[in-house]
């Protein structure tokens, strides 16, 4: 029997749709015969559970919390909220020595001030120690406003460069020399001028005798300095433009030229810090502040710590926590039942990056 060309090819499609079909009417007949559930059914249902298992997760987690705690203290600590007043409190937190809207004060920024007013600092030497000694250097992680904007700034870059240990061994050092240079500088012109020798020594220093730290710290410039006079341009350039006589091109150089040159070198830190945090998360915490230099003294001593369950944590190879870390603790080399590094912040980003919740706070 002779078949047209058209007849064949239509006949050879069917038959191997036909065995496509069968093939795959077996397969998921089979499949159900194992107890195994439909593939796009299943993968559905999978992604779906995964999807609202996510969003409960990232919802339980301390990072949510942690973050609506440091809005909540960044506004608190600036007086942003109707009615509040300032309070005779002192918090190991950096950036609120030079504002003038703050409700609570600088604890390091404060001990320079009281060394240059010959007050004794025992409130703020006091409000270090205590807070060092309970919660560690919590305060850091969960209520200090410049702590809160090197976590917005590492949320908004996702890949970060990576310090290698020796590096990072050597430059947790300079953050202890600021301290010891910040002490010595205060120290020497408070016991010069109770001697009745500093009034030559105070004036050399100029603005570093009241707070040397503070009068470059970037968190203080951020905070203070640059809303300062953009809020002096704010009120100057509305009066300058009233006049039509005035140059203001002139007027405007004429203001730049008679900025003090420190301004513009506290701008440069800033900027240096800025772009430091937006690559190596906590970088200003990690190696150059010393608040926290002076916190991680005590912070060894704290009640809060971390524990790890030895139990759980027995997945070979996880360094998940130790990967999460933004001040680069070395996590997995510490004792089991309580740890309390000098460079833990008590961020918790390590307990949430567990999948095995092998780590957990622990106090005392």
């Amino acid at each position: 029997m002779e078949l047209k060309p058209f007849t064949f090819l239509k006949s050879v499609i069917y038959s191997n749709e036909t065995k496509a079909s069968t093939s795959s009417h077996w397969k998921s007949g089979i499949k159900r015969l194992n107890g195994e559930k439909e593939p796009k059914k299943a993968v559905a249902k999978i992604s779906k559970e995964e999807g609202s298992g996510k969003v409960r997760k990232k919802l339980l987690r301390f990072q949510t919390p942690r973050a609506i705690v440091q809005l909540l203290f960044f506004f608190v600590f600036n007086a942003l909220i109707f009615g509040l007043g300032p309070w005779p409190v002192l918090l190991p937190v950096s950036g609120l020595l030079g504002v003038p809207s703050k409700t609570v004060g600088d604890a390091f920024g404060a001990l320079q001030y009281m060394l240059y007013l010959l007050v004794p600092p025992f409130l703020a030497l006091a409000s270090i120690f205590l807070a060092s000694v309970v919660v560690g250097r919590a305060f850091c992680a969960w209520a200090c406003p410049f702590g809160f904007v090197q976590d917005i700034l590492e949320v908004m870059k996702k890949r970060h460069s990576r310090v290698s240990p020796r590096t990072h061994h050597d430059m947790i050092t300079i953050k202890y020399i600021v301290l010891a240079v910040t002490l010595l500088v205060s120290g020497i012109l408070a016991l010069s001028v109770s001697a009745g020798i500093g009034r030559g020594y105070k004036e050399t220093l100029g603005v570093f005798a009241i707070a040397p730290y503070n009068a470059l710290s970037p968190a203080d410039t951020l905070f203070a300095a640059v809303p300062k006079t953009i809020l002096d341009a704010r009120y100057a350039i509305p009066l300058l433009l009233e006049n039509p006589s005035a140059d203001v091109g002139g007027a405007i150089f004429s203001a730049l030229a008679s900025v003090q040159a420190l301004f513009y070198v506290r701008i440069f830190i800033l900027a240096l810090t800025l772009g430091l945090v937006l690559y190596v998360p906590r970088g200003w915490c990690r190696y150059f502040c010393p608040q926290g230099a002076f916190s991680a003294l005590f912070a060894r001593f704290s009640f809060l710590g971390l524990r790890r369950d030895p139990v759980r944590c027995s997945r070979a190879g996880c360094r998940d926590c130790v990967e999460v870390c933004p001040m680069l603790v070395p996590i997995l080399d510490e004792p089991w039942e309580k740890f309390t590094h000098p460079e833990c912040i008590m961020c918790l980003k390590c307990v949430d990056a567990c999948g095995e919740k092998a780590i957990k706070p622990k106090f005392p």
